[in-house]
């Protein structure tokens, strides 16, 4: 089961979840008003507005941060993109007979690099894949560190080369700190649990009506289930419906350029 089908089926889950317990404050407040007649069911509209007002204000905030962690990431992409373009270009400032050898080291770093958000569902092939691409580096780092060294190099080579790939292999790490940038998971748990709460209580107050609001109920569950299956598809944009693998086109012709 992939990562898409287990937040569907956590939306799914969560839609159900609100509809039973909205039935059950129904029945709750039904069972009361048969033991007391003289109560009103409706007291409990405060209690609902304050829980559905928390329930409204982490949505707010947990929906605001995910949308700005997703573009932040897109961004991520663009940043490396412009950084490994900028390095690969500065290889010219090296001695032709170690251009060749830079530029397939290159090349084959930036394939190691788009395998590891091609499988970022798979952690297994993540850390291979990171791995990697840490070997590719070390060695395009070590013979950048000699090639401008060399006597007859560009007497700028150090200073233009060298801080352009300290960028490029920065942003790998500013990109892992990004990936890994989550809310706490008490706090999804939150939402799932106020979302049922706030269905309690609204069941609860709607007991009073003479007939039941299928309409009402079958909306909340929806919007609720909606809303939290969203904030999820942005938190992890590589394994969902909302992704930003269209993003990564940007590496990928720029590897295309290096043919």
């Amino acid at each position: 089961m992939d990562d898409t089908t287990n937040t569907s089926l956590l939306a799914v889950t969560l839609f159900a979840g609100i509809l039973l317990a909205m039935e059950g404050g129904r029945r709750l407040a039904i069972f009361v008003l048969t033991r007391d007649t003289e109560r009103d069911v409706k007291g409990a509209g405060p209690a609902e507005g304050a829980v559905l007002g928390l329930l409204g204000l982490l949505v707010a905030f947990t929906f605001s941060g995910a949308a700005s962690r997703f573009e932040d990431r897109k961004h991520l992409i663009t940043q490396e993109t412009n950084a490994i373009g900028t390095a690969y270009l500065r290889i010219d400032l090296l001695n032709e007979e170690q251009r060749a050898p830079m530029r397939e080291l290159f090349r084959r770093y930036l394939d190691s690099r788009l395998e590891t958000y091609r499988s970022a569902s798979d952690p297994a092939a993540v850390e291979k894949n990171l791995a990697a691409s840490v070997v590719l580096q070390n060695e395009i780092w070590r013979q950048s560190v000699s090639g401008v060294q060399v006597p007859g190099a560009a007497p700028q080579a150090g200073m233009l080369l060298l801080p352009a790939l300290n960028e490029m292999i920065d942003i790998t790490t500013t990109r892992i700190a990004a990936a890994r940038n989550h809310p706490p998971a008490v706090v999804f748990y939150m939402l799932g649990v106020l979302s049922l709460v706030g269905a309690l209580l609204t069941g609860y107050s709607m007991a009073g009506n003479k007939s039941r609001s299928w309409l009402h109920q079958i909306v909340f569950a929806t919007m609720m289930s909606a809303t939290l299956y969203v904030v999820l598809d942005l938190e992890y944009p590589r394994r969902g419906l909302i992704r930003v693998d269209a993003a990564d086109q940007l590496l990928v012709e720029l590897r295309q350029s290096m043919n």
